[in-house]
C-alpha cells in the first residue's frame, strides 16, 4: 500500500504545482503562498484562473462594478476577502454560497445602495464586516444578522445616511462586538432614541458630524448611559463650522463608563473644549487623544480668569497630534488642564515656546512627549525661568524632531529634574559643543540616533548611563576614556555610522548589547571584544569586511562557543576585501587551517627549517663542501699573504713543469721522470717539493707560488695519489688556477690504471678531466717507455730558457732538501706517511751543485734541521 500512497500525494502536489503555474501565466495578481494581491490593477471584473486553495484575496483599489454567482465559486478555502475602494454596486445573491469559510470581509467606499442581508447567508463563520461608506439611505439591519454569532467587528453607514432609527439594530441585541461604527450624512438630520441603547461593544466610533443638529449628541450619549466601552471615538464631530452655543453637549460623559476619548478631526474652539473636558473632569475617561483637531479661539473670547476651572483633569494620558494651532495647549491662557496629567504627548503641534508656567503646571507630568515640533535651545530652555522644584516627578523626557543644537542646555535644563530617568533626542542638531556639561548622575537611558555628533560629543554625555544610541550620526571616532567612565553601560547602539575601526582596547566590562552594524570598518578578531566579558548580543553586519584569518577565526570562536548571538548573521556580513572575495559571504570564506592557524604554521616553518638544516648538512658532507670551504680560506690566505710580500704581478715563469706525485710515488719521479727531462738538451727546469720548495716557508704558500711560478702542472696519477690530501690541494690549486682559461697547462700521467666512477665525490674535477681530456699512461713495457717520453716532452713544449728564482737577474740560491717530519715543519700524507722519507735510518739531504759522476754529499737529518732555513750555494 505504501507506493501507492506515496504516488497518490506525488499526484497531488503535481496537480499543486501546475495550479500555480497556470494561475501564474493567467491570473495578473501576485501569488505568494495563500494568498494572491490584485490591488491596484484596474481590473473591471475578478480574474479568472485563481488557484482554488487560496484563503486570501485582495482586490482592492480597482475599477470592479458586480460580483457575480461564478466568480468566486472555487475558492472554497477563502478566509479574508477585501473590495474596499471599488465601484461595486451589486452582488448576485448567491456570490458567496460556496465560501462559508469567510471570516473577513470588506466592501468599504464602494456603491451599495441598500445592506445586502440574502448575501450574508452563507457566512455563518464571518468575524469582521466592513461596509460603511456606501450609498446606504438606511441603516436598518437584515436579521440574517442575528445569526453571524461570531461576529466581532461592524462598520456600516454612509454619506448618504440622514436618519438612525430605533429598530435599525435590533438584530445585533444579542451579538457582543469587539467594535462598532458608524457613519452619517455630514449632518444627521434625525436620531431616534433608544437606536444605540441595543448595542452591545467594546468599541464605539462615531463618524457623525452635528454641524446642523448638534442636540442629537446629548441623545446619542444617554443611550450608551450605563455602558462599559474600551474606547469611545468622535469624528468629524463638527465638520464644517464651529459650536458656539451654551448648551452643554457633554453632560452625558459622566453616566459612560470609558477608559479611552478620541476626538479625530472636526473643528474645536475653546468653549466646546471647555465643555469636553469639564464633564470628564467627573467620568472615568484616564486617556484624552485630540487628533488632528481644528483648534481655534472664539473671535469675541476673553479671559476674565473665572470661567476656566479646568483644574481637576485626573488623566493617565494626555495625546494631542497633528494640530497645526500650539494655542490649543493654554486655550483658555491656562495650562491647568494639565496639571493631573501623568503622561502628556504632545506631536506635531508647532510647538516653538515654553512658557515658564507651563513646567510649573506639568508638576504630577511623568513622562513628557514634546516630539516632532520646532523647538530650539532658548525656546526649550529659558534661563529667565527658575526651574528649582519643577518637574519632581519627570522621569521620561522625549524632545525627538525637534531644532535642539547643544546638549549642555539640556543637561543645565534637567539639572534640578532629581527624576529624570531617560531622555530622547533623536533628530535633531545636536553635536560636539566644545564645552563641558554637568549632569545630574540619574539618566540612565539617552536616545540621540539621528544627530551630527563626533568624538567630541562624548565629553558632554552623562557617566551613568545604562542605555546609549548614538546610531545614525555621522560619528567616525569612538572616545575610549568616556567608555572607561560610563562602567554601568549595558546597551550600546552605533548602527549606521562612519567608525572605521574597532579599538583593541575597548573596555566595558558591562555591556550585554552592542550594535555597530552599518559603518566603515573591515576588521575584528578574536581579540576585538576581549575586554567586554558580559557581552550576549552583537549586530556587526554590513559593514565592508577585509575577509581575513582573523575575522574568520572571530566567527568560528563566536559561533563555536555560542557565548555571543550575532543578530544579523548571515545575510548581513559580505566580502569586501581582497578584491576576488567581492560581495561573498563572510559564512563562505573557509580560509584552509594551514593558512590562518598561526601555531600550525611555526610548527611548519621549524620543521622545515629543521630538515633543509640537515639536508644542508648532509649534501655538505657527501659533497665534501667543508673541504672546499677550507681549501678556499687557504688559497684566499696564500693570496693574500703573496701579494703582501710581494706585491708584484705579471712576471716570467720559473719553471717549465711543477711535479705533483704522491710520496709512494717519488722513487718513479726521481728515477724516470726527473733524469728524462732534466737531462734533456736543452734540459726541462722542473719543480718538485723534495728539493724546490724553500724551507721555513707555509706548505700551501710554497704549492701556490711554485704551481704559478710553472707553465705546466704535470700529475702523476696512482692510486697514492688518490690518497694524498696534499695532492687534492695541489690539484685543487691548479684547477683554481685554470679557471677562464683552456686545461692546456694540466698535464696528466696515469702511472698505474684509475677507474673515474671509482674516485671520491671530491675528486670531481679529476674525473672530468679523466672523462675529457687525453692523458699520457705510462706503459710497464721497457721498449714502449721511449715512445711515452717523447710523447711527454712533446706535450711540454721545447725547453726554453726560464727565470732563475730570485731577483733583480741574479741567479738565486738553490737548495734541495728532503721532506720533513711534521713535527719540524714538514706536512704528512693523508695515509699518514712522510711525504719523502728518507728510504732507511737517517734522513739525507743531497746538496745541489755536485758532480753528476760523483756521489752527492750527505747531511743527517739533524744537520738539515739545523740548517733547513739557511741557502746552500752552488759550487
Amino acid at each position: 500500500m505504501l507506493p501507492s500512497v506515496t504516488n497518490s500525494w506525488t499526484n497531488v502536489f503535481l496537480c499543486i504545482q501546475m495550479t500555480l503555474i497556470a494561475a501564474d501565466s493567467i491570473s495578473p495578481c501576485s501569488i505568494t503562498g495563500l494568498r494572491a494581491n490584485c490591488k491596484g490593477l484596474n481590473l473591471d471584473q475578478v480574474p479568472p484562473g485563481l488557484p482554488a486553495f487560496l484563503e486570501e484575496l485582495d482586490l482592492s483599489f480597482n475599477k470592479l462594478t458586480a460580483i457575480t454567482n461564478k466568480d468566486l465559486a472555487h475558492l472554497t478555502q477563502l478566509r479574508s476577502l477585501n473590495l474596499e475602494f471599488n465601484n461595486i454596486s451589486c452582488f448576485e445573491d448567491e456570490a458567496f454560497a460556496s465560501n462559508a469559510l469567510l471570516k473577513e470581509l470588506s466592501v468599504f467606499n464602494n456603491s451599495l445602495t441598500q445592506v445586502p442581508s440574502k448575501l450574508l447567508e452563507p457566512l455563518t463563520k464571518l468575524r469582521s464586516l466592513e461596509i460603511s461608506n456606501n450609498l446606504f439611505t438606511a441603516a436598518a439591519l437584515g436579521e440574517v444578522f442575528s445569526t453571524l454569532r461570531d461576529l466581532e467587528s461592524l462598520s456600516m453607514g454612509g454619506p448618504l445616511l440622514l436618519n438612525l432609527s430605533k429598530d435599525d439594530f435590533l438584530p445585533l441585541r444579542l451579538t457582543p462586538l469587539k467594535k462598532f461604527a458608524i457613519k452619517s450624512a455630514s449632518s444627521l438630520q434625525g436620531y431616534d432614541p433608544g437606536t444605540l441603547s441595543v448595542l452591545q461593544t467594546d468599541q464605539m466610533w462615531f463618524d457623525v458630524a452635528l454641524d446642523q443638529n448638534p442636540e442629537l449628541l446629548p441623545l446619542m450619549l444617554k443611550d450608551l448611559a450605563g455602558k462599559s466601552f474600551t474606547v469611545l471615538r468622535f469624528r468629524n464631530l463638527f465638520e464644517f463650522k464651529y459650536y458656539t452655543r451654551s448648551q452643554d453637549l457633554f453632560r452625558g460623559l459622566r453616566d459612560i463608563e470609558a477608559r479611552q476619548l478620541v476626538f479625530f478631526r472636526g473643528k474645536f474652539n475653546e468653549n466646546l473644549l471647555r465643555m469636553a473636558l469639564l464633564n470628564m473632569q467627573g467620568s472615568t475617561v484616564k486617556d484624552l487623544g485630540l487628533v488632528a483637531i481644528d483648534f481655534a479661539r472664539s473671535p469675541d473670547f476673553a479671559n476674565d480668569g473665572v470661567e476656566s476651572g479646568v483644574t481637576d483633569l485626573v488623566l493617565d494620558n494626555l495625546l494631542l497630534q497633528d494640530i497645526s494651532n500650539p494655542d490649543i495647549l493654554r486655550f483658555d491662557w491656562r495650562f491647568t488642564w494639565l496639571s493631573k496629567v501623568t503622561r502628556l504627548t504632545i506631536r506635531n503641534v508647532n510647538f516653538n515656546y515654553v512658557p515658564c508656567d507651563s513646567w510649573e503646571e506639568m508638576r504630577n507630568a511623568e513622562t513628557v512627549t514634546i516630539a516632532g515640533n520646532r523647538l530650539t535651545d532658548e525656546a526649550l530652555y529659558n534661563q529667565r525661568c527658575d526651574y528649582t522644584g519643577s518637574m519632581p516627578k519627570l522621569r521620561v523626557l522625549n524632545a525627538n524632531a525637534n531644532e535642539l543644537a547643544s546638549l549642555r542646555v539640556l543637561s543645565a535644563l534637567t539639572a534640578e529634574w532629581a527624576a529624570l530617568r531617560e531622555l530622547d533626542v533623536s533628530h535633531n542638531k545636536l553635536g560636539s559643543t566644545g564645552e563641558s556639561c554637568v549632569w545630574k548622575q540619574n539618566v540612565t537611558k539617552l536616545v540621540m540616533h539621528h544627530n551630527e555628533v563626533d568624538v567630541g560629543t562624548f565629553g558632554c554625555l552623562p557617566t551613568s548611563l545604562l542605555y546609549l544610541d548614538m546610531s545614525y550620526s555621522n560619528l567616525d571616532l569612538l572616545d575610549m576614556d568616556y567608555f572607561r567612565q560610563a562602567t554601568q553601560l549595558q546597551v550600546l547602539l552605533l548602527s549606521g555610522n562612519k567608525i572605521k575601526f574597532i579599538p583593541s582596547g575597548w573596555e566595558s566590562p558591562n555591556l550585554l548589547s552592542l550594535a555597530v552594524d552599518g559603518n566603515s570598518f573591515g576588521l575584528i578578531g578574536v581579540g576585538s571584544f576581549s575586554s567586554m566579558p558580559l557581552l550576549v548580543n552583537l549586530t556587526a553586519g554590513n559593514n565592508p569586511y577585509h575577509c581575513t584569518c582573523d575575522l574568520h577565526a572571530f566567527i568560528q570562536d563566536t559561533l563555536g562557543k555560542g557565548r555571543l548571538n550575532i543578530l544579523d548573521w548571515p545575510g548581513n556580513y559580505k566580502c569586501y576585501h581582497p578584491e576576488p572575495l567581492l560581495e561573498i559571504t563572510v559564512a563562505k570564506f573557509l580560509p584552509g587551517r594551514l593558512a590562518c592557524d598561526v601555531r600550525l604554521v611555526i610548527v611548519i616553518s621549524v620543521l622545515t627549517t629543521a630538515a633543509a638544516a640537515f639536508l644542508l648538512v648532509v649534501l655538505c658532507h657527501v659533497f665534501n663542501v667543508p673541504w672546499y670551504l677550507k681549501a678556499m680560506f687557504l688559497i684566499l690566505r696564500a693570496q693574500f699573504r703573496a701579494r703582501k710580500e710581494h706585491g708584484e704581478a705579471g712576471r716570467a715563469y720559473t719553471y717549465h713543469a711543477f711535479i705533483s706525485y704522491s710520496h709512494s710515488d717519488a722513487e718513479w719521479v726521481r728515477d724516470h721522470l726527473l733524469p728524462c727531462l732534466e737531462n734533456c738538451d736543452p734540459p726541462y727546469r722542473l719543480c718538485i717539493h723534495e728539493r724546490d720548495f724553500l724551507p721555513g716557508r707555509w706548505i700551501i704558500d710554497n704549492i701556490i707560488e711554485n704551481i704559478e711560478d710553472s707553465r705546466k702542472v704535470i700529475f702523476v696519477l696512482s692510486r697514492n695519489f688518490v690518497n694524498s690530501e696534499w695532492c687534492n690541494y695541489e690539484l685543487y690549486f691548479a684547477h683554481q688556477r685554470a679557471i677562464g682559461k683552456s686545461f692546456n697547462d694540466v698535464v696528466l700521467v696515469v702511472k698505474e690504471t684509475i677507474d673515474p666512477e671509482t674516485l671520491p665525490s671530491k675528486y670531481c674535477k679529476l674525473k672530468k678531466m679523466l672523462s675529457t681530456k687525453t692523458y699520457l699512461e705510462w706503459p710497464s713495457e721497457p721498449k714502449r717507455q721511449a715512445f711515452f717520453w717523447a710523447q711527454l716532452r712533446g706535450v711540454l713544449g721545447k725547453a726554453t730558457a726560464t727565470r732563475e728564482k730570485g731577483g733583480g737577474g741574479q741567479l738565486a740560491d738553490r737548495v734541495s732538501v728532503v721532506e720533513l717530519p711534521l713535527e719540524v715543519g714538514g706536512w704528512k700524507d693523508e695515509g699518514g706517511e712522510d711525504s719523502a722519507a728518507a728510504p732507511a735510518g737517517e734522513r739525507q739531504v743531497a746538496l745541489p751543485g755536485s758532480d753528476n759522476d760523483s756521489e752527492p754529499d750527505r747531511l743527517s737529518l739533524h744537520e738539515v734541521i739545523t740548517y733547513r732555513a739557511i741557502p746552500v750555494e752552488v759550487t
